[in-house]
Formats: structure tokens, C-alpha cells, sequence
């Protein structure tokens, strides 16, 4: 493993530099503001007519339409949905510099070959491990959130350190920044988010509300075991992983974690996994997302409305209303 820190980067490498960042979504927002404050020249591309425009604006940035925005910008970072890149790409290459740098917070888009770039073009990554808002608020606390840093192609020689400065600029380097591959970025990232984080956790939570209350346990303690309780135990691991969970958790929960957990997710599951990851290494995954957009995101919808119609959002809703700490 390779990590970079504050004392490999230097951020002086992008003082002339301009920088087109393209999205003011939770990430591309961040990105603005911290690089703003980093003391780097900062224009942000959006459609005039699009709901960020004037929000950018409200924060004190420099906006443009984004095939304006690109024109004379060392570095374009895309932080628009993946399903969009491909279309913004095409509509602003041509106002590209020759030599300017392309840099992803998702290699989605390149490693599914959605985009080619010019050959003239540098193509890196920079991934914060943390949401806009995280990579924000550490920010400002002086801190930062750890990145990803890759390189897909180093057209002038200069890539690497022209990503690692960026890291810098938005406070990744003060956290570390480990070398990585576009390939290894996407696919870990995508089936972390389908097996464990969203996927995984989320039928979790829905299987374990729906076994109580089959069992005739009331839905609204069901939920405060399944879903309310469960942020208590993700916070004991983010902030020191299995060990510091079993400190903070009873005798009686760590038995129990310890001899029933592997019921549940068991060599099945385990199975399950290889396939979900098989599929996202072979770009079935990819494919089908990509269709599914074409074609309008019918079965998205289906499934989407789905979940929000389950009776946990509605037991949820009710009891998050009457936690005044809570806020959507």
C-alpha cells in the first residue's frame, strides 16, 4: 500500500491553475468550497437554468455554464451522477485545454468505458471516503476525510502530482491518500455499497423489522431494534472498529454477536457476495444500470416506491417525529 501524505503533496502546483468543477451536488459543493478556501481559483460549471446555479452563486463562487466553465481550466473534476458523465463529456471536450487534467471521484464512467478521453488529456481520480457534507465539516474543523488517488492516464507526466495536490486542496491529504486503480476504486466501491452498506444493511434491517412482527412483537419496538439502535453500533465501529464495539457493547450482546451472527450471514450469503461481485467485475451490473437509464428507470421506480411504501418508513416516520434531536 502506498499513502501519501501533507509532506508528499504540494499544493503550490495548482497556484495558477484554474479549476472547472462540474456539479454542486454533496460532493461537488464540498470540492468548491474547500478548494476556495485553500486559496485556489475556483469556477463552478452548471445549467443557468438548473436549482444550484444561483445556490453556487449564494456561496460566493465564481458559476458558468459548464462548457464555459472548462475553457482555460487545468482541471476539470467531474462530480455529476454517473449516468450523466457521459453526456457532459461529449458537450464540453471540445472546450477542454490540451494537456488540462480530467479527475473523477467515481471511476465509473472510465472504468465502464462510458468515457474516452482525448489522448492529450491526464485522467486521475481523487475519491473522498465520506459524504459532500463530511468532506466539508472536517475541512473547516482543520481536519480531513482520507481519499483514493488513481491514475488512468498520465498523458503529460504530471497526473499524480496534480491529483495529489487537488487531495490537498480539499483536505484529503491531511487524512492520507492511498494509490489505487480506477478498477480497484469501482468495484470495491460498488459492491461496498450493494452487499454491505446499502444493499446488505438495508434487507438486514427490513428482514429483521418483518421476522418480530410476524412474531407478533409490536412494529414500533421492533423498529427501535432493528433500524433506531443500529446507528449506535455503526458509530462504536467507524470510530474503532470490532474492538471497540465489544468494549461498549454488553457480555450478553457479544455472545450473541458472536454465535448467531454467522446464522445469519452464512456461507449462502457469502456466496452471494462472490456473485453480486462477480457481476460488477464483469460490467453485468454496469450494463444493466446503464440500460435501466436509457430506458427511463422504470424498474428503479418500481423498486424505489416499494421501499418507501414498506410499513417500517411509516412506524419510522411516526416515531422519528416525536425525536426532536432528529432532523431528515
Amino acid at each position: 500500500m502506498r499513502m501519501y501524505s501533507e509532506a508528499d503533496v504540494d499544493l503550490s502546483t495548482l497556484n495558477d491553475s484554474r479549476i472547472a468543477v462540474l456539479g454542486y451536488g454533496s460532493q461537488g459543493r464540498a470540492h468548491a468550497l474547500n478548494l476556495r478556501d485553500s486559496g485556489l481559483d475556483v469556477v463552478v460549471g452548471l445549467r443557468r437554468n438548473g436549482a444550484s446555479f444561483s445556490k453556487a452563486e449564494a456561496d460566493g463562487l465564481k458559476v458558468m455554464e459548464p462548457g464555459e466553465a472548462v475553457k482555460g481550466a487545468a482541471i476539470v473534476m467531474f462530480l455529476t451522477p454517473d449516468m450523466v458523465q457521459k453526456s457532459l463529456y461529449a458537450a464540453v471536450v471540445d472546450n477542454i485545454e490540451q494537456g488540462a487534467t480530467l479527475l473523477f471521484a467515481h471511476g465509473f464512467a472510465i472504468h465502464y468505458e462510458q468515457i474516452t478521453p482525448r489522448e492529450d488529456l491526464d485522467v486521475a481520480l481523487i475519491a473522498p471516503k465520506g459524504p459532500g457534507g463530511l468532506v466539508r465539516r472536517q475541512y473547516e474543523e482543520g481536519h480531513g476525510v482520507p481519499c483514493l488517488v488513481a491514475v488512468n492516464q498520465d498523458a503529460t507526466g504530471n497526473a499524480l502530482p496534480v491529483a495529489l495536490a487537488y487531495a490537498a486542496g480539499i483536505g484529503g491529504a491531511r487524512a492520507g491518500v492511498i494509490e489505487t486503480t480506477f478498477a480497484e476504486e469501482t468495484e470495491t466501491d460498488l459492491f461496498g455499497e450493494q452487499a454491505v452498506l446499502c444493499g446488505g444493511a438495508t434487507e438486514l434491517i427490513v428482514a429483521g423489522f418483518e421476522t418480530l412482527v410476524e412474531a407478533g412483537y409490536q412494529p414500533e419496538v421492533a423498529y427501535y431494534e432493528v433500524m433506531h439502535e443500529l446507528k449506535l453500533i455503526v458509530d462504536l465501529l467507524h470510530e474503532g472498529g470490532l474492538k471497540k464495539m465489544h468494549k461498549f457493547i454488553s457480555d450478553t450482546a457479544a455472545y450473541g454477536d458472536m454465535v448467531s451472527g454467522p446464522r445469519v450471514v452464512d456461507d449462502n450469503s457469502r456466496a452471494k457476495m462472490k456473485d453480486v461481485l462477480t457481476d460488477i467485475q464483469n460490467g453485468t451490473f454496469a450494463r444493466n444500470w446503464i440500460a435501466e437509464n436509457e430506458a427511463g428507470m422504470p424498474e428503479f421506480k418500481r423498486m424505489m416506491q416499494a421501499d418507501l411504501e414498506h410499513p417500517i418508513e411509516k412506524v419510522g416516520a411516526d416515531l422519528r417525529a416525536r425525536m426532536d434531536w432528529l432532523s431528515e
